[in-house]
């Protein structure tokens, strides 16, 4: 059995209700807020050009998101926070941030140089997380909701990328086909690395769309863990505004002094 009592009332979870025509944006947020100057230094350590676009051709504007995801990946320690809405400027303060932290610094850098961002709202099965809590499986919400972003990356192939201009961070490194093509199979969910270090070398495949992951080792095709689908929102703010975060107030505060300091 899992936890429904950790999820916040009143916030209907169901169907598409976010639609399919968000159209993102560059503006900062309360979460996505690059503006502050801790945003802006990381935007300039990475060295991602400003302005709209930020570069002439899509490989350069898919070039500097890759090197973003790596330095954000190697300056904010992955831990188990459970406060969605942190802004991104405090996850760079503590230096330490869950995946969906991470996700949205990623997102605010992005923004900083003028490439608009939105993001799917799903709504994945608490079973999905097991692994990385195999004696707690009673707290494990039923429910987890997660922002998954897409960057507006003007003049990419909509052969190569059925979703262009919008490309899915699942497929920052490789179309989906490519990364569940590799060697090193899909992503346990058990270990050190997490969503957002995995998506960098195997397909993260909400919609069932791969065939090539190793039948033998762990599935690239997570589909069966989406409970549902809410669609797009111009941004993470919009979509925890709609739909409230993971856990009530009461169980972020309760988990967060504990939780917001262990990592993988």
């Amino acid at each position: 059995m899992t936890s429904s009592l950790l999820a916040p009332r009143g916030r209907p979870r169901v169907g598409a209700t976010g639609g399919g025509t968000a159209a993102g944006s560059t503006a900062p947020t309360p979460i996505l807020d690059w503006r502050h100057p801790l945003v802006a230094s990381l935007h300039r350590q990475i060295g991602m050009a400003a302005g709209p676009g930020a570069g002439p051709e899509p490989a350069d504007r898919t070039a500097a998101l890759r090197r973003a995801h790596r330095r954000i990946a190697a300056a904010v320690r992955p831990v188990y926070s459970v406060q969605d809405e942190r802004p991104v400027s405090e996850v760079l303060r503590r230096g330490r941030g869950s995946c969906s932290q991470r996700l949205a610094v990623l997102e605010a850098v992005a923004r900083a140089s003028g490439v608009a961002t939105r993001v799917r709202g799903l709504l994945v099965d608490g079973s999905f997380w097991y692994p990385r809590f195999p004696r707690l499986h009673r707290l494990v919400p039923d429910q987890v909701l997660l922002a998954w972003p897409e960057f507006r990356i003007e003049g990419l192939s909509p052969t190569a990328h059925p979703g262009a201009p919008w490309l899915a961070v699942s497929e920052l490194f490789g179309s989906l086909g490519e990364l569940s093509d590799g060697h090193g199979g899909g992503f346990t969910n058990a270990d050190a690395e997490t969503l957002f270090e995995a998506l960098s070398r195997t397909a993260i495949d909400w919609d069932g769309a791969t065939t090539l992951c190793p039948a033998a080792g762990p599935a690239c095709d997570l589909s069966a863990y989406v409970l549902a689908d809410l669609g797009r929102f111009d941004s993470r703010d919009e979509l925890f505004a709609r739909h409230g975060q993971t856990l009530c107030r009461t169980a972020r505060m309760l988990a967060e002094p504990v939780l917001g300091r262990r990592g993988p």
